[in-house]
């Protein structure tokens, strides 16, 4: 299994690229499967729902299942991306968007408009910045633009 993180400043476009990339291995035959990381208080459950209920009176974890999709709540403290492998089915491709610290393999999005430095040219772990202008980095660039080839990158490491 190959685990890439997209990560990058807000508004960078790493939603796009993840989207896109999804788009592009798949077509290619491979499985892929994604992890988000948001700092944002989420609660993917309305209360009052029964799943909101079972889990606000205790339970470890709860599964809602339909007949096509599934979607497992579990109270953990800060997961971690292994932790979060492990819950995984097997695929070919992880890709991890949102964790921008680690010691998982990394791509940068970078766009100079953020009006941001690139994160990696203080983070020389990032393997890789995929851009629209031309960073001041160390680390290979890509275009952010070229989709295939920055999976070629990712099926080559």
């Amino acid at each position: 299994m190959i685990l890439m993180g997209i990560i990058g400043h807000k508004d960078a476009g790493k939603t796009t690229l993840t989207e896109r990339l999804v788009a592009e291995l798949t077509a290619r035959g491979l499985a892929v499967s994604t992890l988000k990381h948001t700092h944002h208080a989420i609660d993917l459950e309305t209360p009052g729902t029964d799943t909101h209920r079972h889990r606000v009176a205790g339970a470890r974890q709860v599964i809602l299942a339909t007949d096509r999709r599934l979607a497992l709540l579990e109270e953990v403290a800060e997961p971690s991306i292994d932790l979060l492998l492990e819950r995984l089915a097997p695929c070919d491709v992880v890709l991890a968007e949102g964790w921008k610290r680690g010691s998982h393999p990394r791509i940068e999005v970078w766009r100079p408009e953020t009006g941001r430095a690139p994160l990696a040219a203080a983070d020389p772990a990032i393997r890789a910045v995929a851009a629209t202008g031309v960073p001041e980095v160390t680390q290979r660039i890509l275009d952010l633009d070229d989709v295939p080839s920055i999976a070629d990158f990712i099926c080559s490491t």
